[in-house]
């Protein structure tokens, strides 16, 4: 009689580690919440629970690299996390600037300790946080920060906290210039933690000063180091990659990808199908993949908003997307397969600095396993500037295993497929 050496194996499905550098047909086998072997078949007996995954992609636990999911501090901002996370396929989330030095015990307690997703965050440069969801400018200032304090939070938090989340955006620049990223730098180079950075226009210019945005994307990305990362590359807004004077990427930005700088495609309400082909003809190719999901470009769960809040607040709603989406868009930009695997397995993995703990289903690791179709038709994409493509491929979240635990991908912000009639 052959031992039980598995309590389910995962069988039928195309692999796909980028680690291991295994694409194709395996059995995964999981005991005890972990990863206990990966072959290209695993004995019948070894195992009393069977999972079917004929058809379908088995990839590492999904991890999506910006998130805001500290729900209710961050008001109609903060999504639930296990909607955005594992009941979406996506084991493991980074949000991105909700906690502060001053609100991450809230955020430990109430968010990451409570959801079955794997929270982590990037702390915020300010001592508000995603209060809002960064709606009061006014706040961000230099006076808003307090390096000190938010060095020793992080020292308190290593286990939650993973990098420095800031802004280099032109309605910032009318009001303090870059001396917010300066101070967020410091606090990176003290803690030994990346800075990630927010790219294109999130406030209004101050009353009576005007920006290059150019000048001042050629003044910041001097200031960041190998390993800080640059979010919304393709974004629609000024200060992107883009350069509103030429249409083609900075050359300064090509120089810091260069030394080391990463790339975050941080989706959310800023992608454009036209500025991702300009940056990726000139040889960007996006490091990781976040979805930036919030409250004000996805309706949440028993949500309200008045006519006046959604006036207030124009992203709303425009862009129902989720994480497979935005890896579908990738596809339909004409990246392969693995490597828009990796954005969301391997290389979010590293920037966390968790290579040796999540992102491969290497044998001994914590069984986070993402099972996911790949649809083929034509399917509608559309950006948050109202261009529409038709793609060939789309993938869909099936369900997921957090830590040998298995959840359905049954959240409502995962948007139903749009077919387009051939």
């Amino acid at each position: 009689m052959t031992a039980k050496n598995h309590d389910v194996i995962i069988t039928g499905g195309t692999l796909i580690d980028p680690v291991a550098g295994r694409s194709g047909r395996f059995d995964l086998g999981i005991r005890d919440g972990r990863v206990a072997a990966v072959a290209p078949s695993l004995p019948r007996a070894s195992a009393p629970r069977w999972i079917d995954a004929a058809g379908k992609l088995v990839v590492p636990g999904l991890i999506d690299t910006h998130a805001h999911v500290y729900e209710h501090v961050t008001g109609k901002f903060g999504l639930d996390p296990d909607l955005v996370g594992v009941r979406s396929g996506v084991t493991t989330l980074v949000d991105q600037g909700g906690p502060s030095c001053m609100t991450i015990p809230g955020f430990r307690h109430y968010v990451a300790e409570r959801a079955a997703s794997r929270v982590l965050c990037f702390i915020s440069t300010y001592l508000v946080g995603g209060l809002e969801g960064h709606r009061y400018p006014e706040l961000y200032g230099p006076d808003g920060v307090n390096v000190e304090h938010t060095v020793r939070a992080i020292e308190e938090n290593r286990d939650l906290v993973r990098g420095i989340k800031s802004h280099a955006e032109i309605g910032g620049a009318s009001r303090w210039g870059v001396e917010v990223i300066k101070l967020g730098k410091a606090i990176s180079r003290q803690t030994g933690v990346p800075l990630y950075v927010h790219l294109g226009q999130l406030w209004p210019l101050r009353d009576g000063v005007a920006i290059d945005a150019d000048a001042y994307v050629r003044e910041v990305v001097p200031l960041l180091d190998p390993g800080d990362v640059l979010a919304h590359p393709f974004t629609r807004h000024p200060g992107g990659f883009v350069s509103g004077e030429t249409g083609k990427v900075h050359p300064i930005i090509e120089e810091a990808l260069g030394r080391g700088v990463k790339v975050d495609v941080g989706h959310g309400s800023h992608f454009s199908f036209d500025m991702a082909r300009r940056a990726l003809d000139a040889g960007i190719r996006p490091w990781t993949l976040g979805a930036d999901l919030h409250g004000y470009n996805v309706r949440a769960p028993g949500a309200r908003m008045s006519d006046r809040e959604r006036s207030d607040n124009p992203f709303f709603g425009v862009a129902p997307f989720n994480l497979t989406v935005a890896m579908s868009e990738l596809l339909a930009l004409g990246l392969g397969l693995d490597e828009v695997v990796a954005t969301v397995t391997a290389n979010p993995a590293k920037m966390l600095g968790m290579e040796d703990e999540i992102g491969t289903l290497e044998p001994g690791r914590e069984a986070d396993v993402s099972v996911l179709e790949v649809l083929t038709g034509r399917f509608r994409l559309s950006d948050n500037s109202g261009e529409e493509v038709v793609a060939e491929r789309l993938v869909v979240p099936a369900w997921c295993m957090r830590a040998g635990r298995v959840f359905p991908a049954d959240s409502p912000l995962v948007p139903a497929p749009a077919a387009v009639a051939a």
